[in-house]
């Protein structure tokens, strides 16, 4: 089963060149059932990535391009009085779909991306009084770009918290980015992909991660690093419960991707910066970047015994 998703990460890795540990860090985070923020500078494929997995996942998407006009039922839906009916008719947002692509989600006001809170955690939306569920399943893949540029608004703790991970794709090593210079249009190979996997085949790989054993010892590993960043003088607030339970559910993904039946602390380590780095702000950083947190969650593996 697990088989399957290596051949997705190959099929993306020829449309996304150089960037094999991001891809196989957001197929870890769709595996297991959480949304992915993709955040970088523009024009180093955070779209073409998200493009890429939704189509050899064969997942339905829809791509909305978020702006400072965006209004909520600009992504939710809207009712409209149908006068052969004699009633209002409710039209579904661009959210009802498989993956709903929210690219460059930090330029669209805080109203607007509240709109979709509901929606990732509880895969349902409340419009004027009635709730519908969404498709299962239902994966938000946002991009972002950094909050120091022109026109953007940052994303509220509340709506980061809903992001299973956070990636950073960088710029391209100086062979890939000669490939992209001397190949064929990235647009021309999306449209040439076809899909790997079956949406049902994606739910049966979620399912299976209930199988994957984790002993009480590495949840005892998990706590101490929980504990750890309540502690100290490193961040502003630690990690919520939520955020522990996120980290545990993408070591079992990164380890049935290694293979495994169960969980190890390599495991936990691999996926620990790109699961919690967005969570917490640094206590001694006004900016309150991933890429602090980052750095200070790699000095905090190293502090906690294994």
């Amino acid at each position: 089963m697990f088989s399957k998703v290596h051949d997705v990460a190959k099929q993306v890795s020829q449309i996304i060149i150089g960037k094999d540990k991001q891809i196989r860090q957001a197929l870890v985070c769709l595996i297991a059932g959480g949304h992915l923020l993709i955040e970088d500078v523009p024009g180093v494929g955070k779209t073409t990535l998200a493009h890429a997995l939704a189509i050899a996942l064969g997942l339905k998407f829809n791509r909305l391009q978020f702006t400072s006009d965006l209004l909520p039922a600009d992504v939710v839906g809207i009712s409209i009085f149908d006068r052969e009916k004699s009633q209002f008719v409710f039209h579904p947002g661009p959210i009802f779909t498989q993956v709903l692509l929210a690219d460059e989600i930090n330029r669209a006001t805080p109203k607007t991306q509240s709109a979709l809170l509901e929606a990732m955690e509880e895969h349902q939306v409340t419009a004027e009084g009635q709730t519908r569920q969404l498709p299962d399943p239902f994966f938000v893949i946002a991009t972002q770009n950094p909050t120091h540029q022109v026109g953007t608004f940052a994303l509220p703790e509340s709506q980061l918290d809903r992001f299973l991970m956070c990636l950073s794709l960088g710029y391209p090593d100086a062979a890939a980015e000669r490939a992209l210079l001397l190949g064929e249009d990235r647009r021309s190979l999306l449209k040439a992909m076809t899909p790997v996997m079956q949406p049902q085949q994606l739910l049966q790989a979620q399912q299976a991660l209930r199988q994957i054993h984790t002993s009480p010892a590495l949840v005892d590993y998990v706590q101490a690093l929980a504990h750890a960043t309540r502690q100290g003088d490193l961040f502003a607030e630690g990690m919520s419960p939520r955020a522990a339970i996120a980290l545990l559910q993408a070591a079992r993904a990164w380890a049935a991707l290694e293979g495994r039946d169960h969980v190890i602390p390599e495991d936990v380590q691999a996926v620990l910066i790109p699961v919690i780095a967005h969570r917490l702000r640094p206590l001694k950083s006004v900016s309150g970047k991933v890429s602090a947190s980052s750095e200070l969650l790699a000095q905090l593996m190293l502090r906690v015994a294994v």
